[in-house]
């Protein structure tokens, strides 16, 4: 799971619920220090297990350069409720989301739209289906179809094992240790133990199909015109940084390798993922400046 190394709000980051028409969304906001915003606004969407505290590294840097940045929990996520009801957990619901969280942080404008992990198969749907006015669209750590190699397997032993020995087990058992044997302090331990607790267990499930299950749809991705952006750390043991590589290529999209990253660059890599951003953003606002 992506895992955040602190959890105090940087100046300028404020907790917030987001009202949409299918409901409100937890999420932290961010906005410039000085002054108002005067680019165009950001949604970040998290990975599987994921929430909007996977971006608090790069929150401040990103509204620093004149947005409103926002990161949300989705549907079933951490502090976002969800129903005890799998079709509110696929990729097409959850983007279905998306879009009127898009909107509602919109209001009117374009958005510029980054998916993690689990996320970018969630935001594809909501780029692929066209309702959402979008500025750009970055898909981070994130693949064609479903993930692959040791994450995989996780996801599965996860998928298999909650139906019979529940999540409490898992956490005790498998996940708590883990974390303990990477050297995740105290403090960081109990927010993720909160944190999957929180979860929609009938949305964990769900999420963990989708994202084992996804099928390939960058050709239809691809038939969508918005500036689009691929980034990824270079030692990405999710999707495979060559499969998201031959992605970019296939979606004509610009791509950025995270030098020193694997699969949260947000949390690894928070400068230079923030500045790319921020580069990739502005030069997507000066073509939408042209091509109205």
């Amino acid at each position: 799971m992506s895992t955040p190394r602190f959890l105090t709000l940087p100046p300028g980051v404020r907790p917030q619920q987001i009202e949409t028409p299918v409901g409100a969304f937890a999420a932290l906001e961010a906005l410039p220090l000085h002054g108002v915003p005067e680019r165009l606004p950001a949604l970040l969407v998290p990975g599987f297990t994921g929430s909007k505290e996977d971006f608090i590294a790069i929150l401040q840097t990103l509204a620093h350069a004149g947005r409103r940045i926002v990161a949300i929990d989705m549907r079933g996520q951490y502090e976002t409720k969800g129903p005890d009801d799998a079709a509110a957990y696929t990729c097409e619901a959850l983007g279905e989301d998306i879009d009127h969280v898009a909107a509602a942080i919109g209001g009117g404008e374009p958005v510029h739209l980054v998916g993690h992990s689990f996320g970018g198969l969630v935001t594809r749907e909501t780029v692929i289906g066209g309702a959402t006015k979008l500025a750009s669209y970055t898909l981070m750590s994130s693949g064609p179809a479903g993930i692959t190699g040791q994450r995989e397997k996780l996801c599965r032993a996860l998928l298999s094992a909650l139906p019979e020995v529940g999540l409490e087990y898992l956490w005790a058992n498998r996940i708590e240790p883990d974390a303990i044997a990477a050297g995740v302090p105290d403090d960081i331990l109990a927010f993720l133990r909160t944190r999957m607790f929180a979860n929609s267990l009938t949305g964990l499930s769900t999420m963990a199909e989708q994202v084992l299950d996804a099928i390939d749809r960058v050709d239809d991705l691809r038939e969508v015109d918005v500036p689009t952006l691929v980034l990824y750390g270079e030692h990405d043991d999710g999707w495979t940084p060559t499969s998201q590589a031959e992605m970019a290529d296939r979606l004509e999209a610009d791509c950025f390798v995270v030098p020193g990253a694997a699969h949260s660059p947000a949390v690894e890599a928070p400068e230079t993922t923030a500045h790319t951003l921020t580069r990739f953003w502005n030069q997507s606002e000066r073509h939408l400046l042209h091509n109205p």
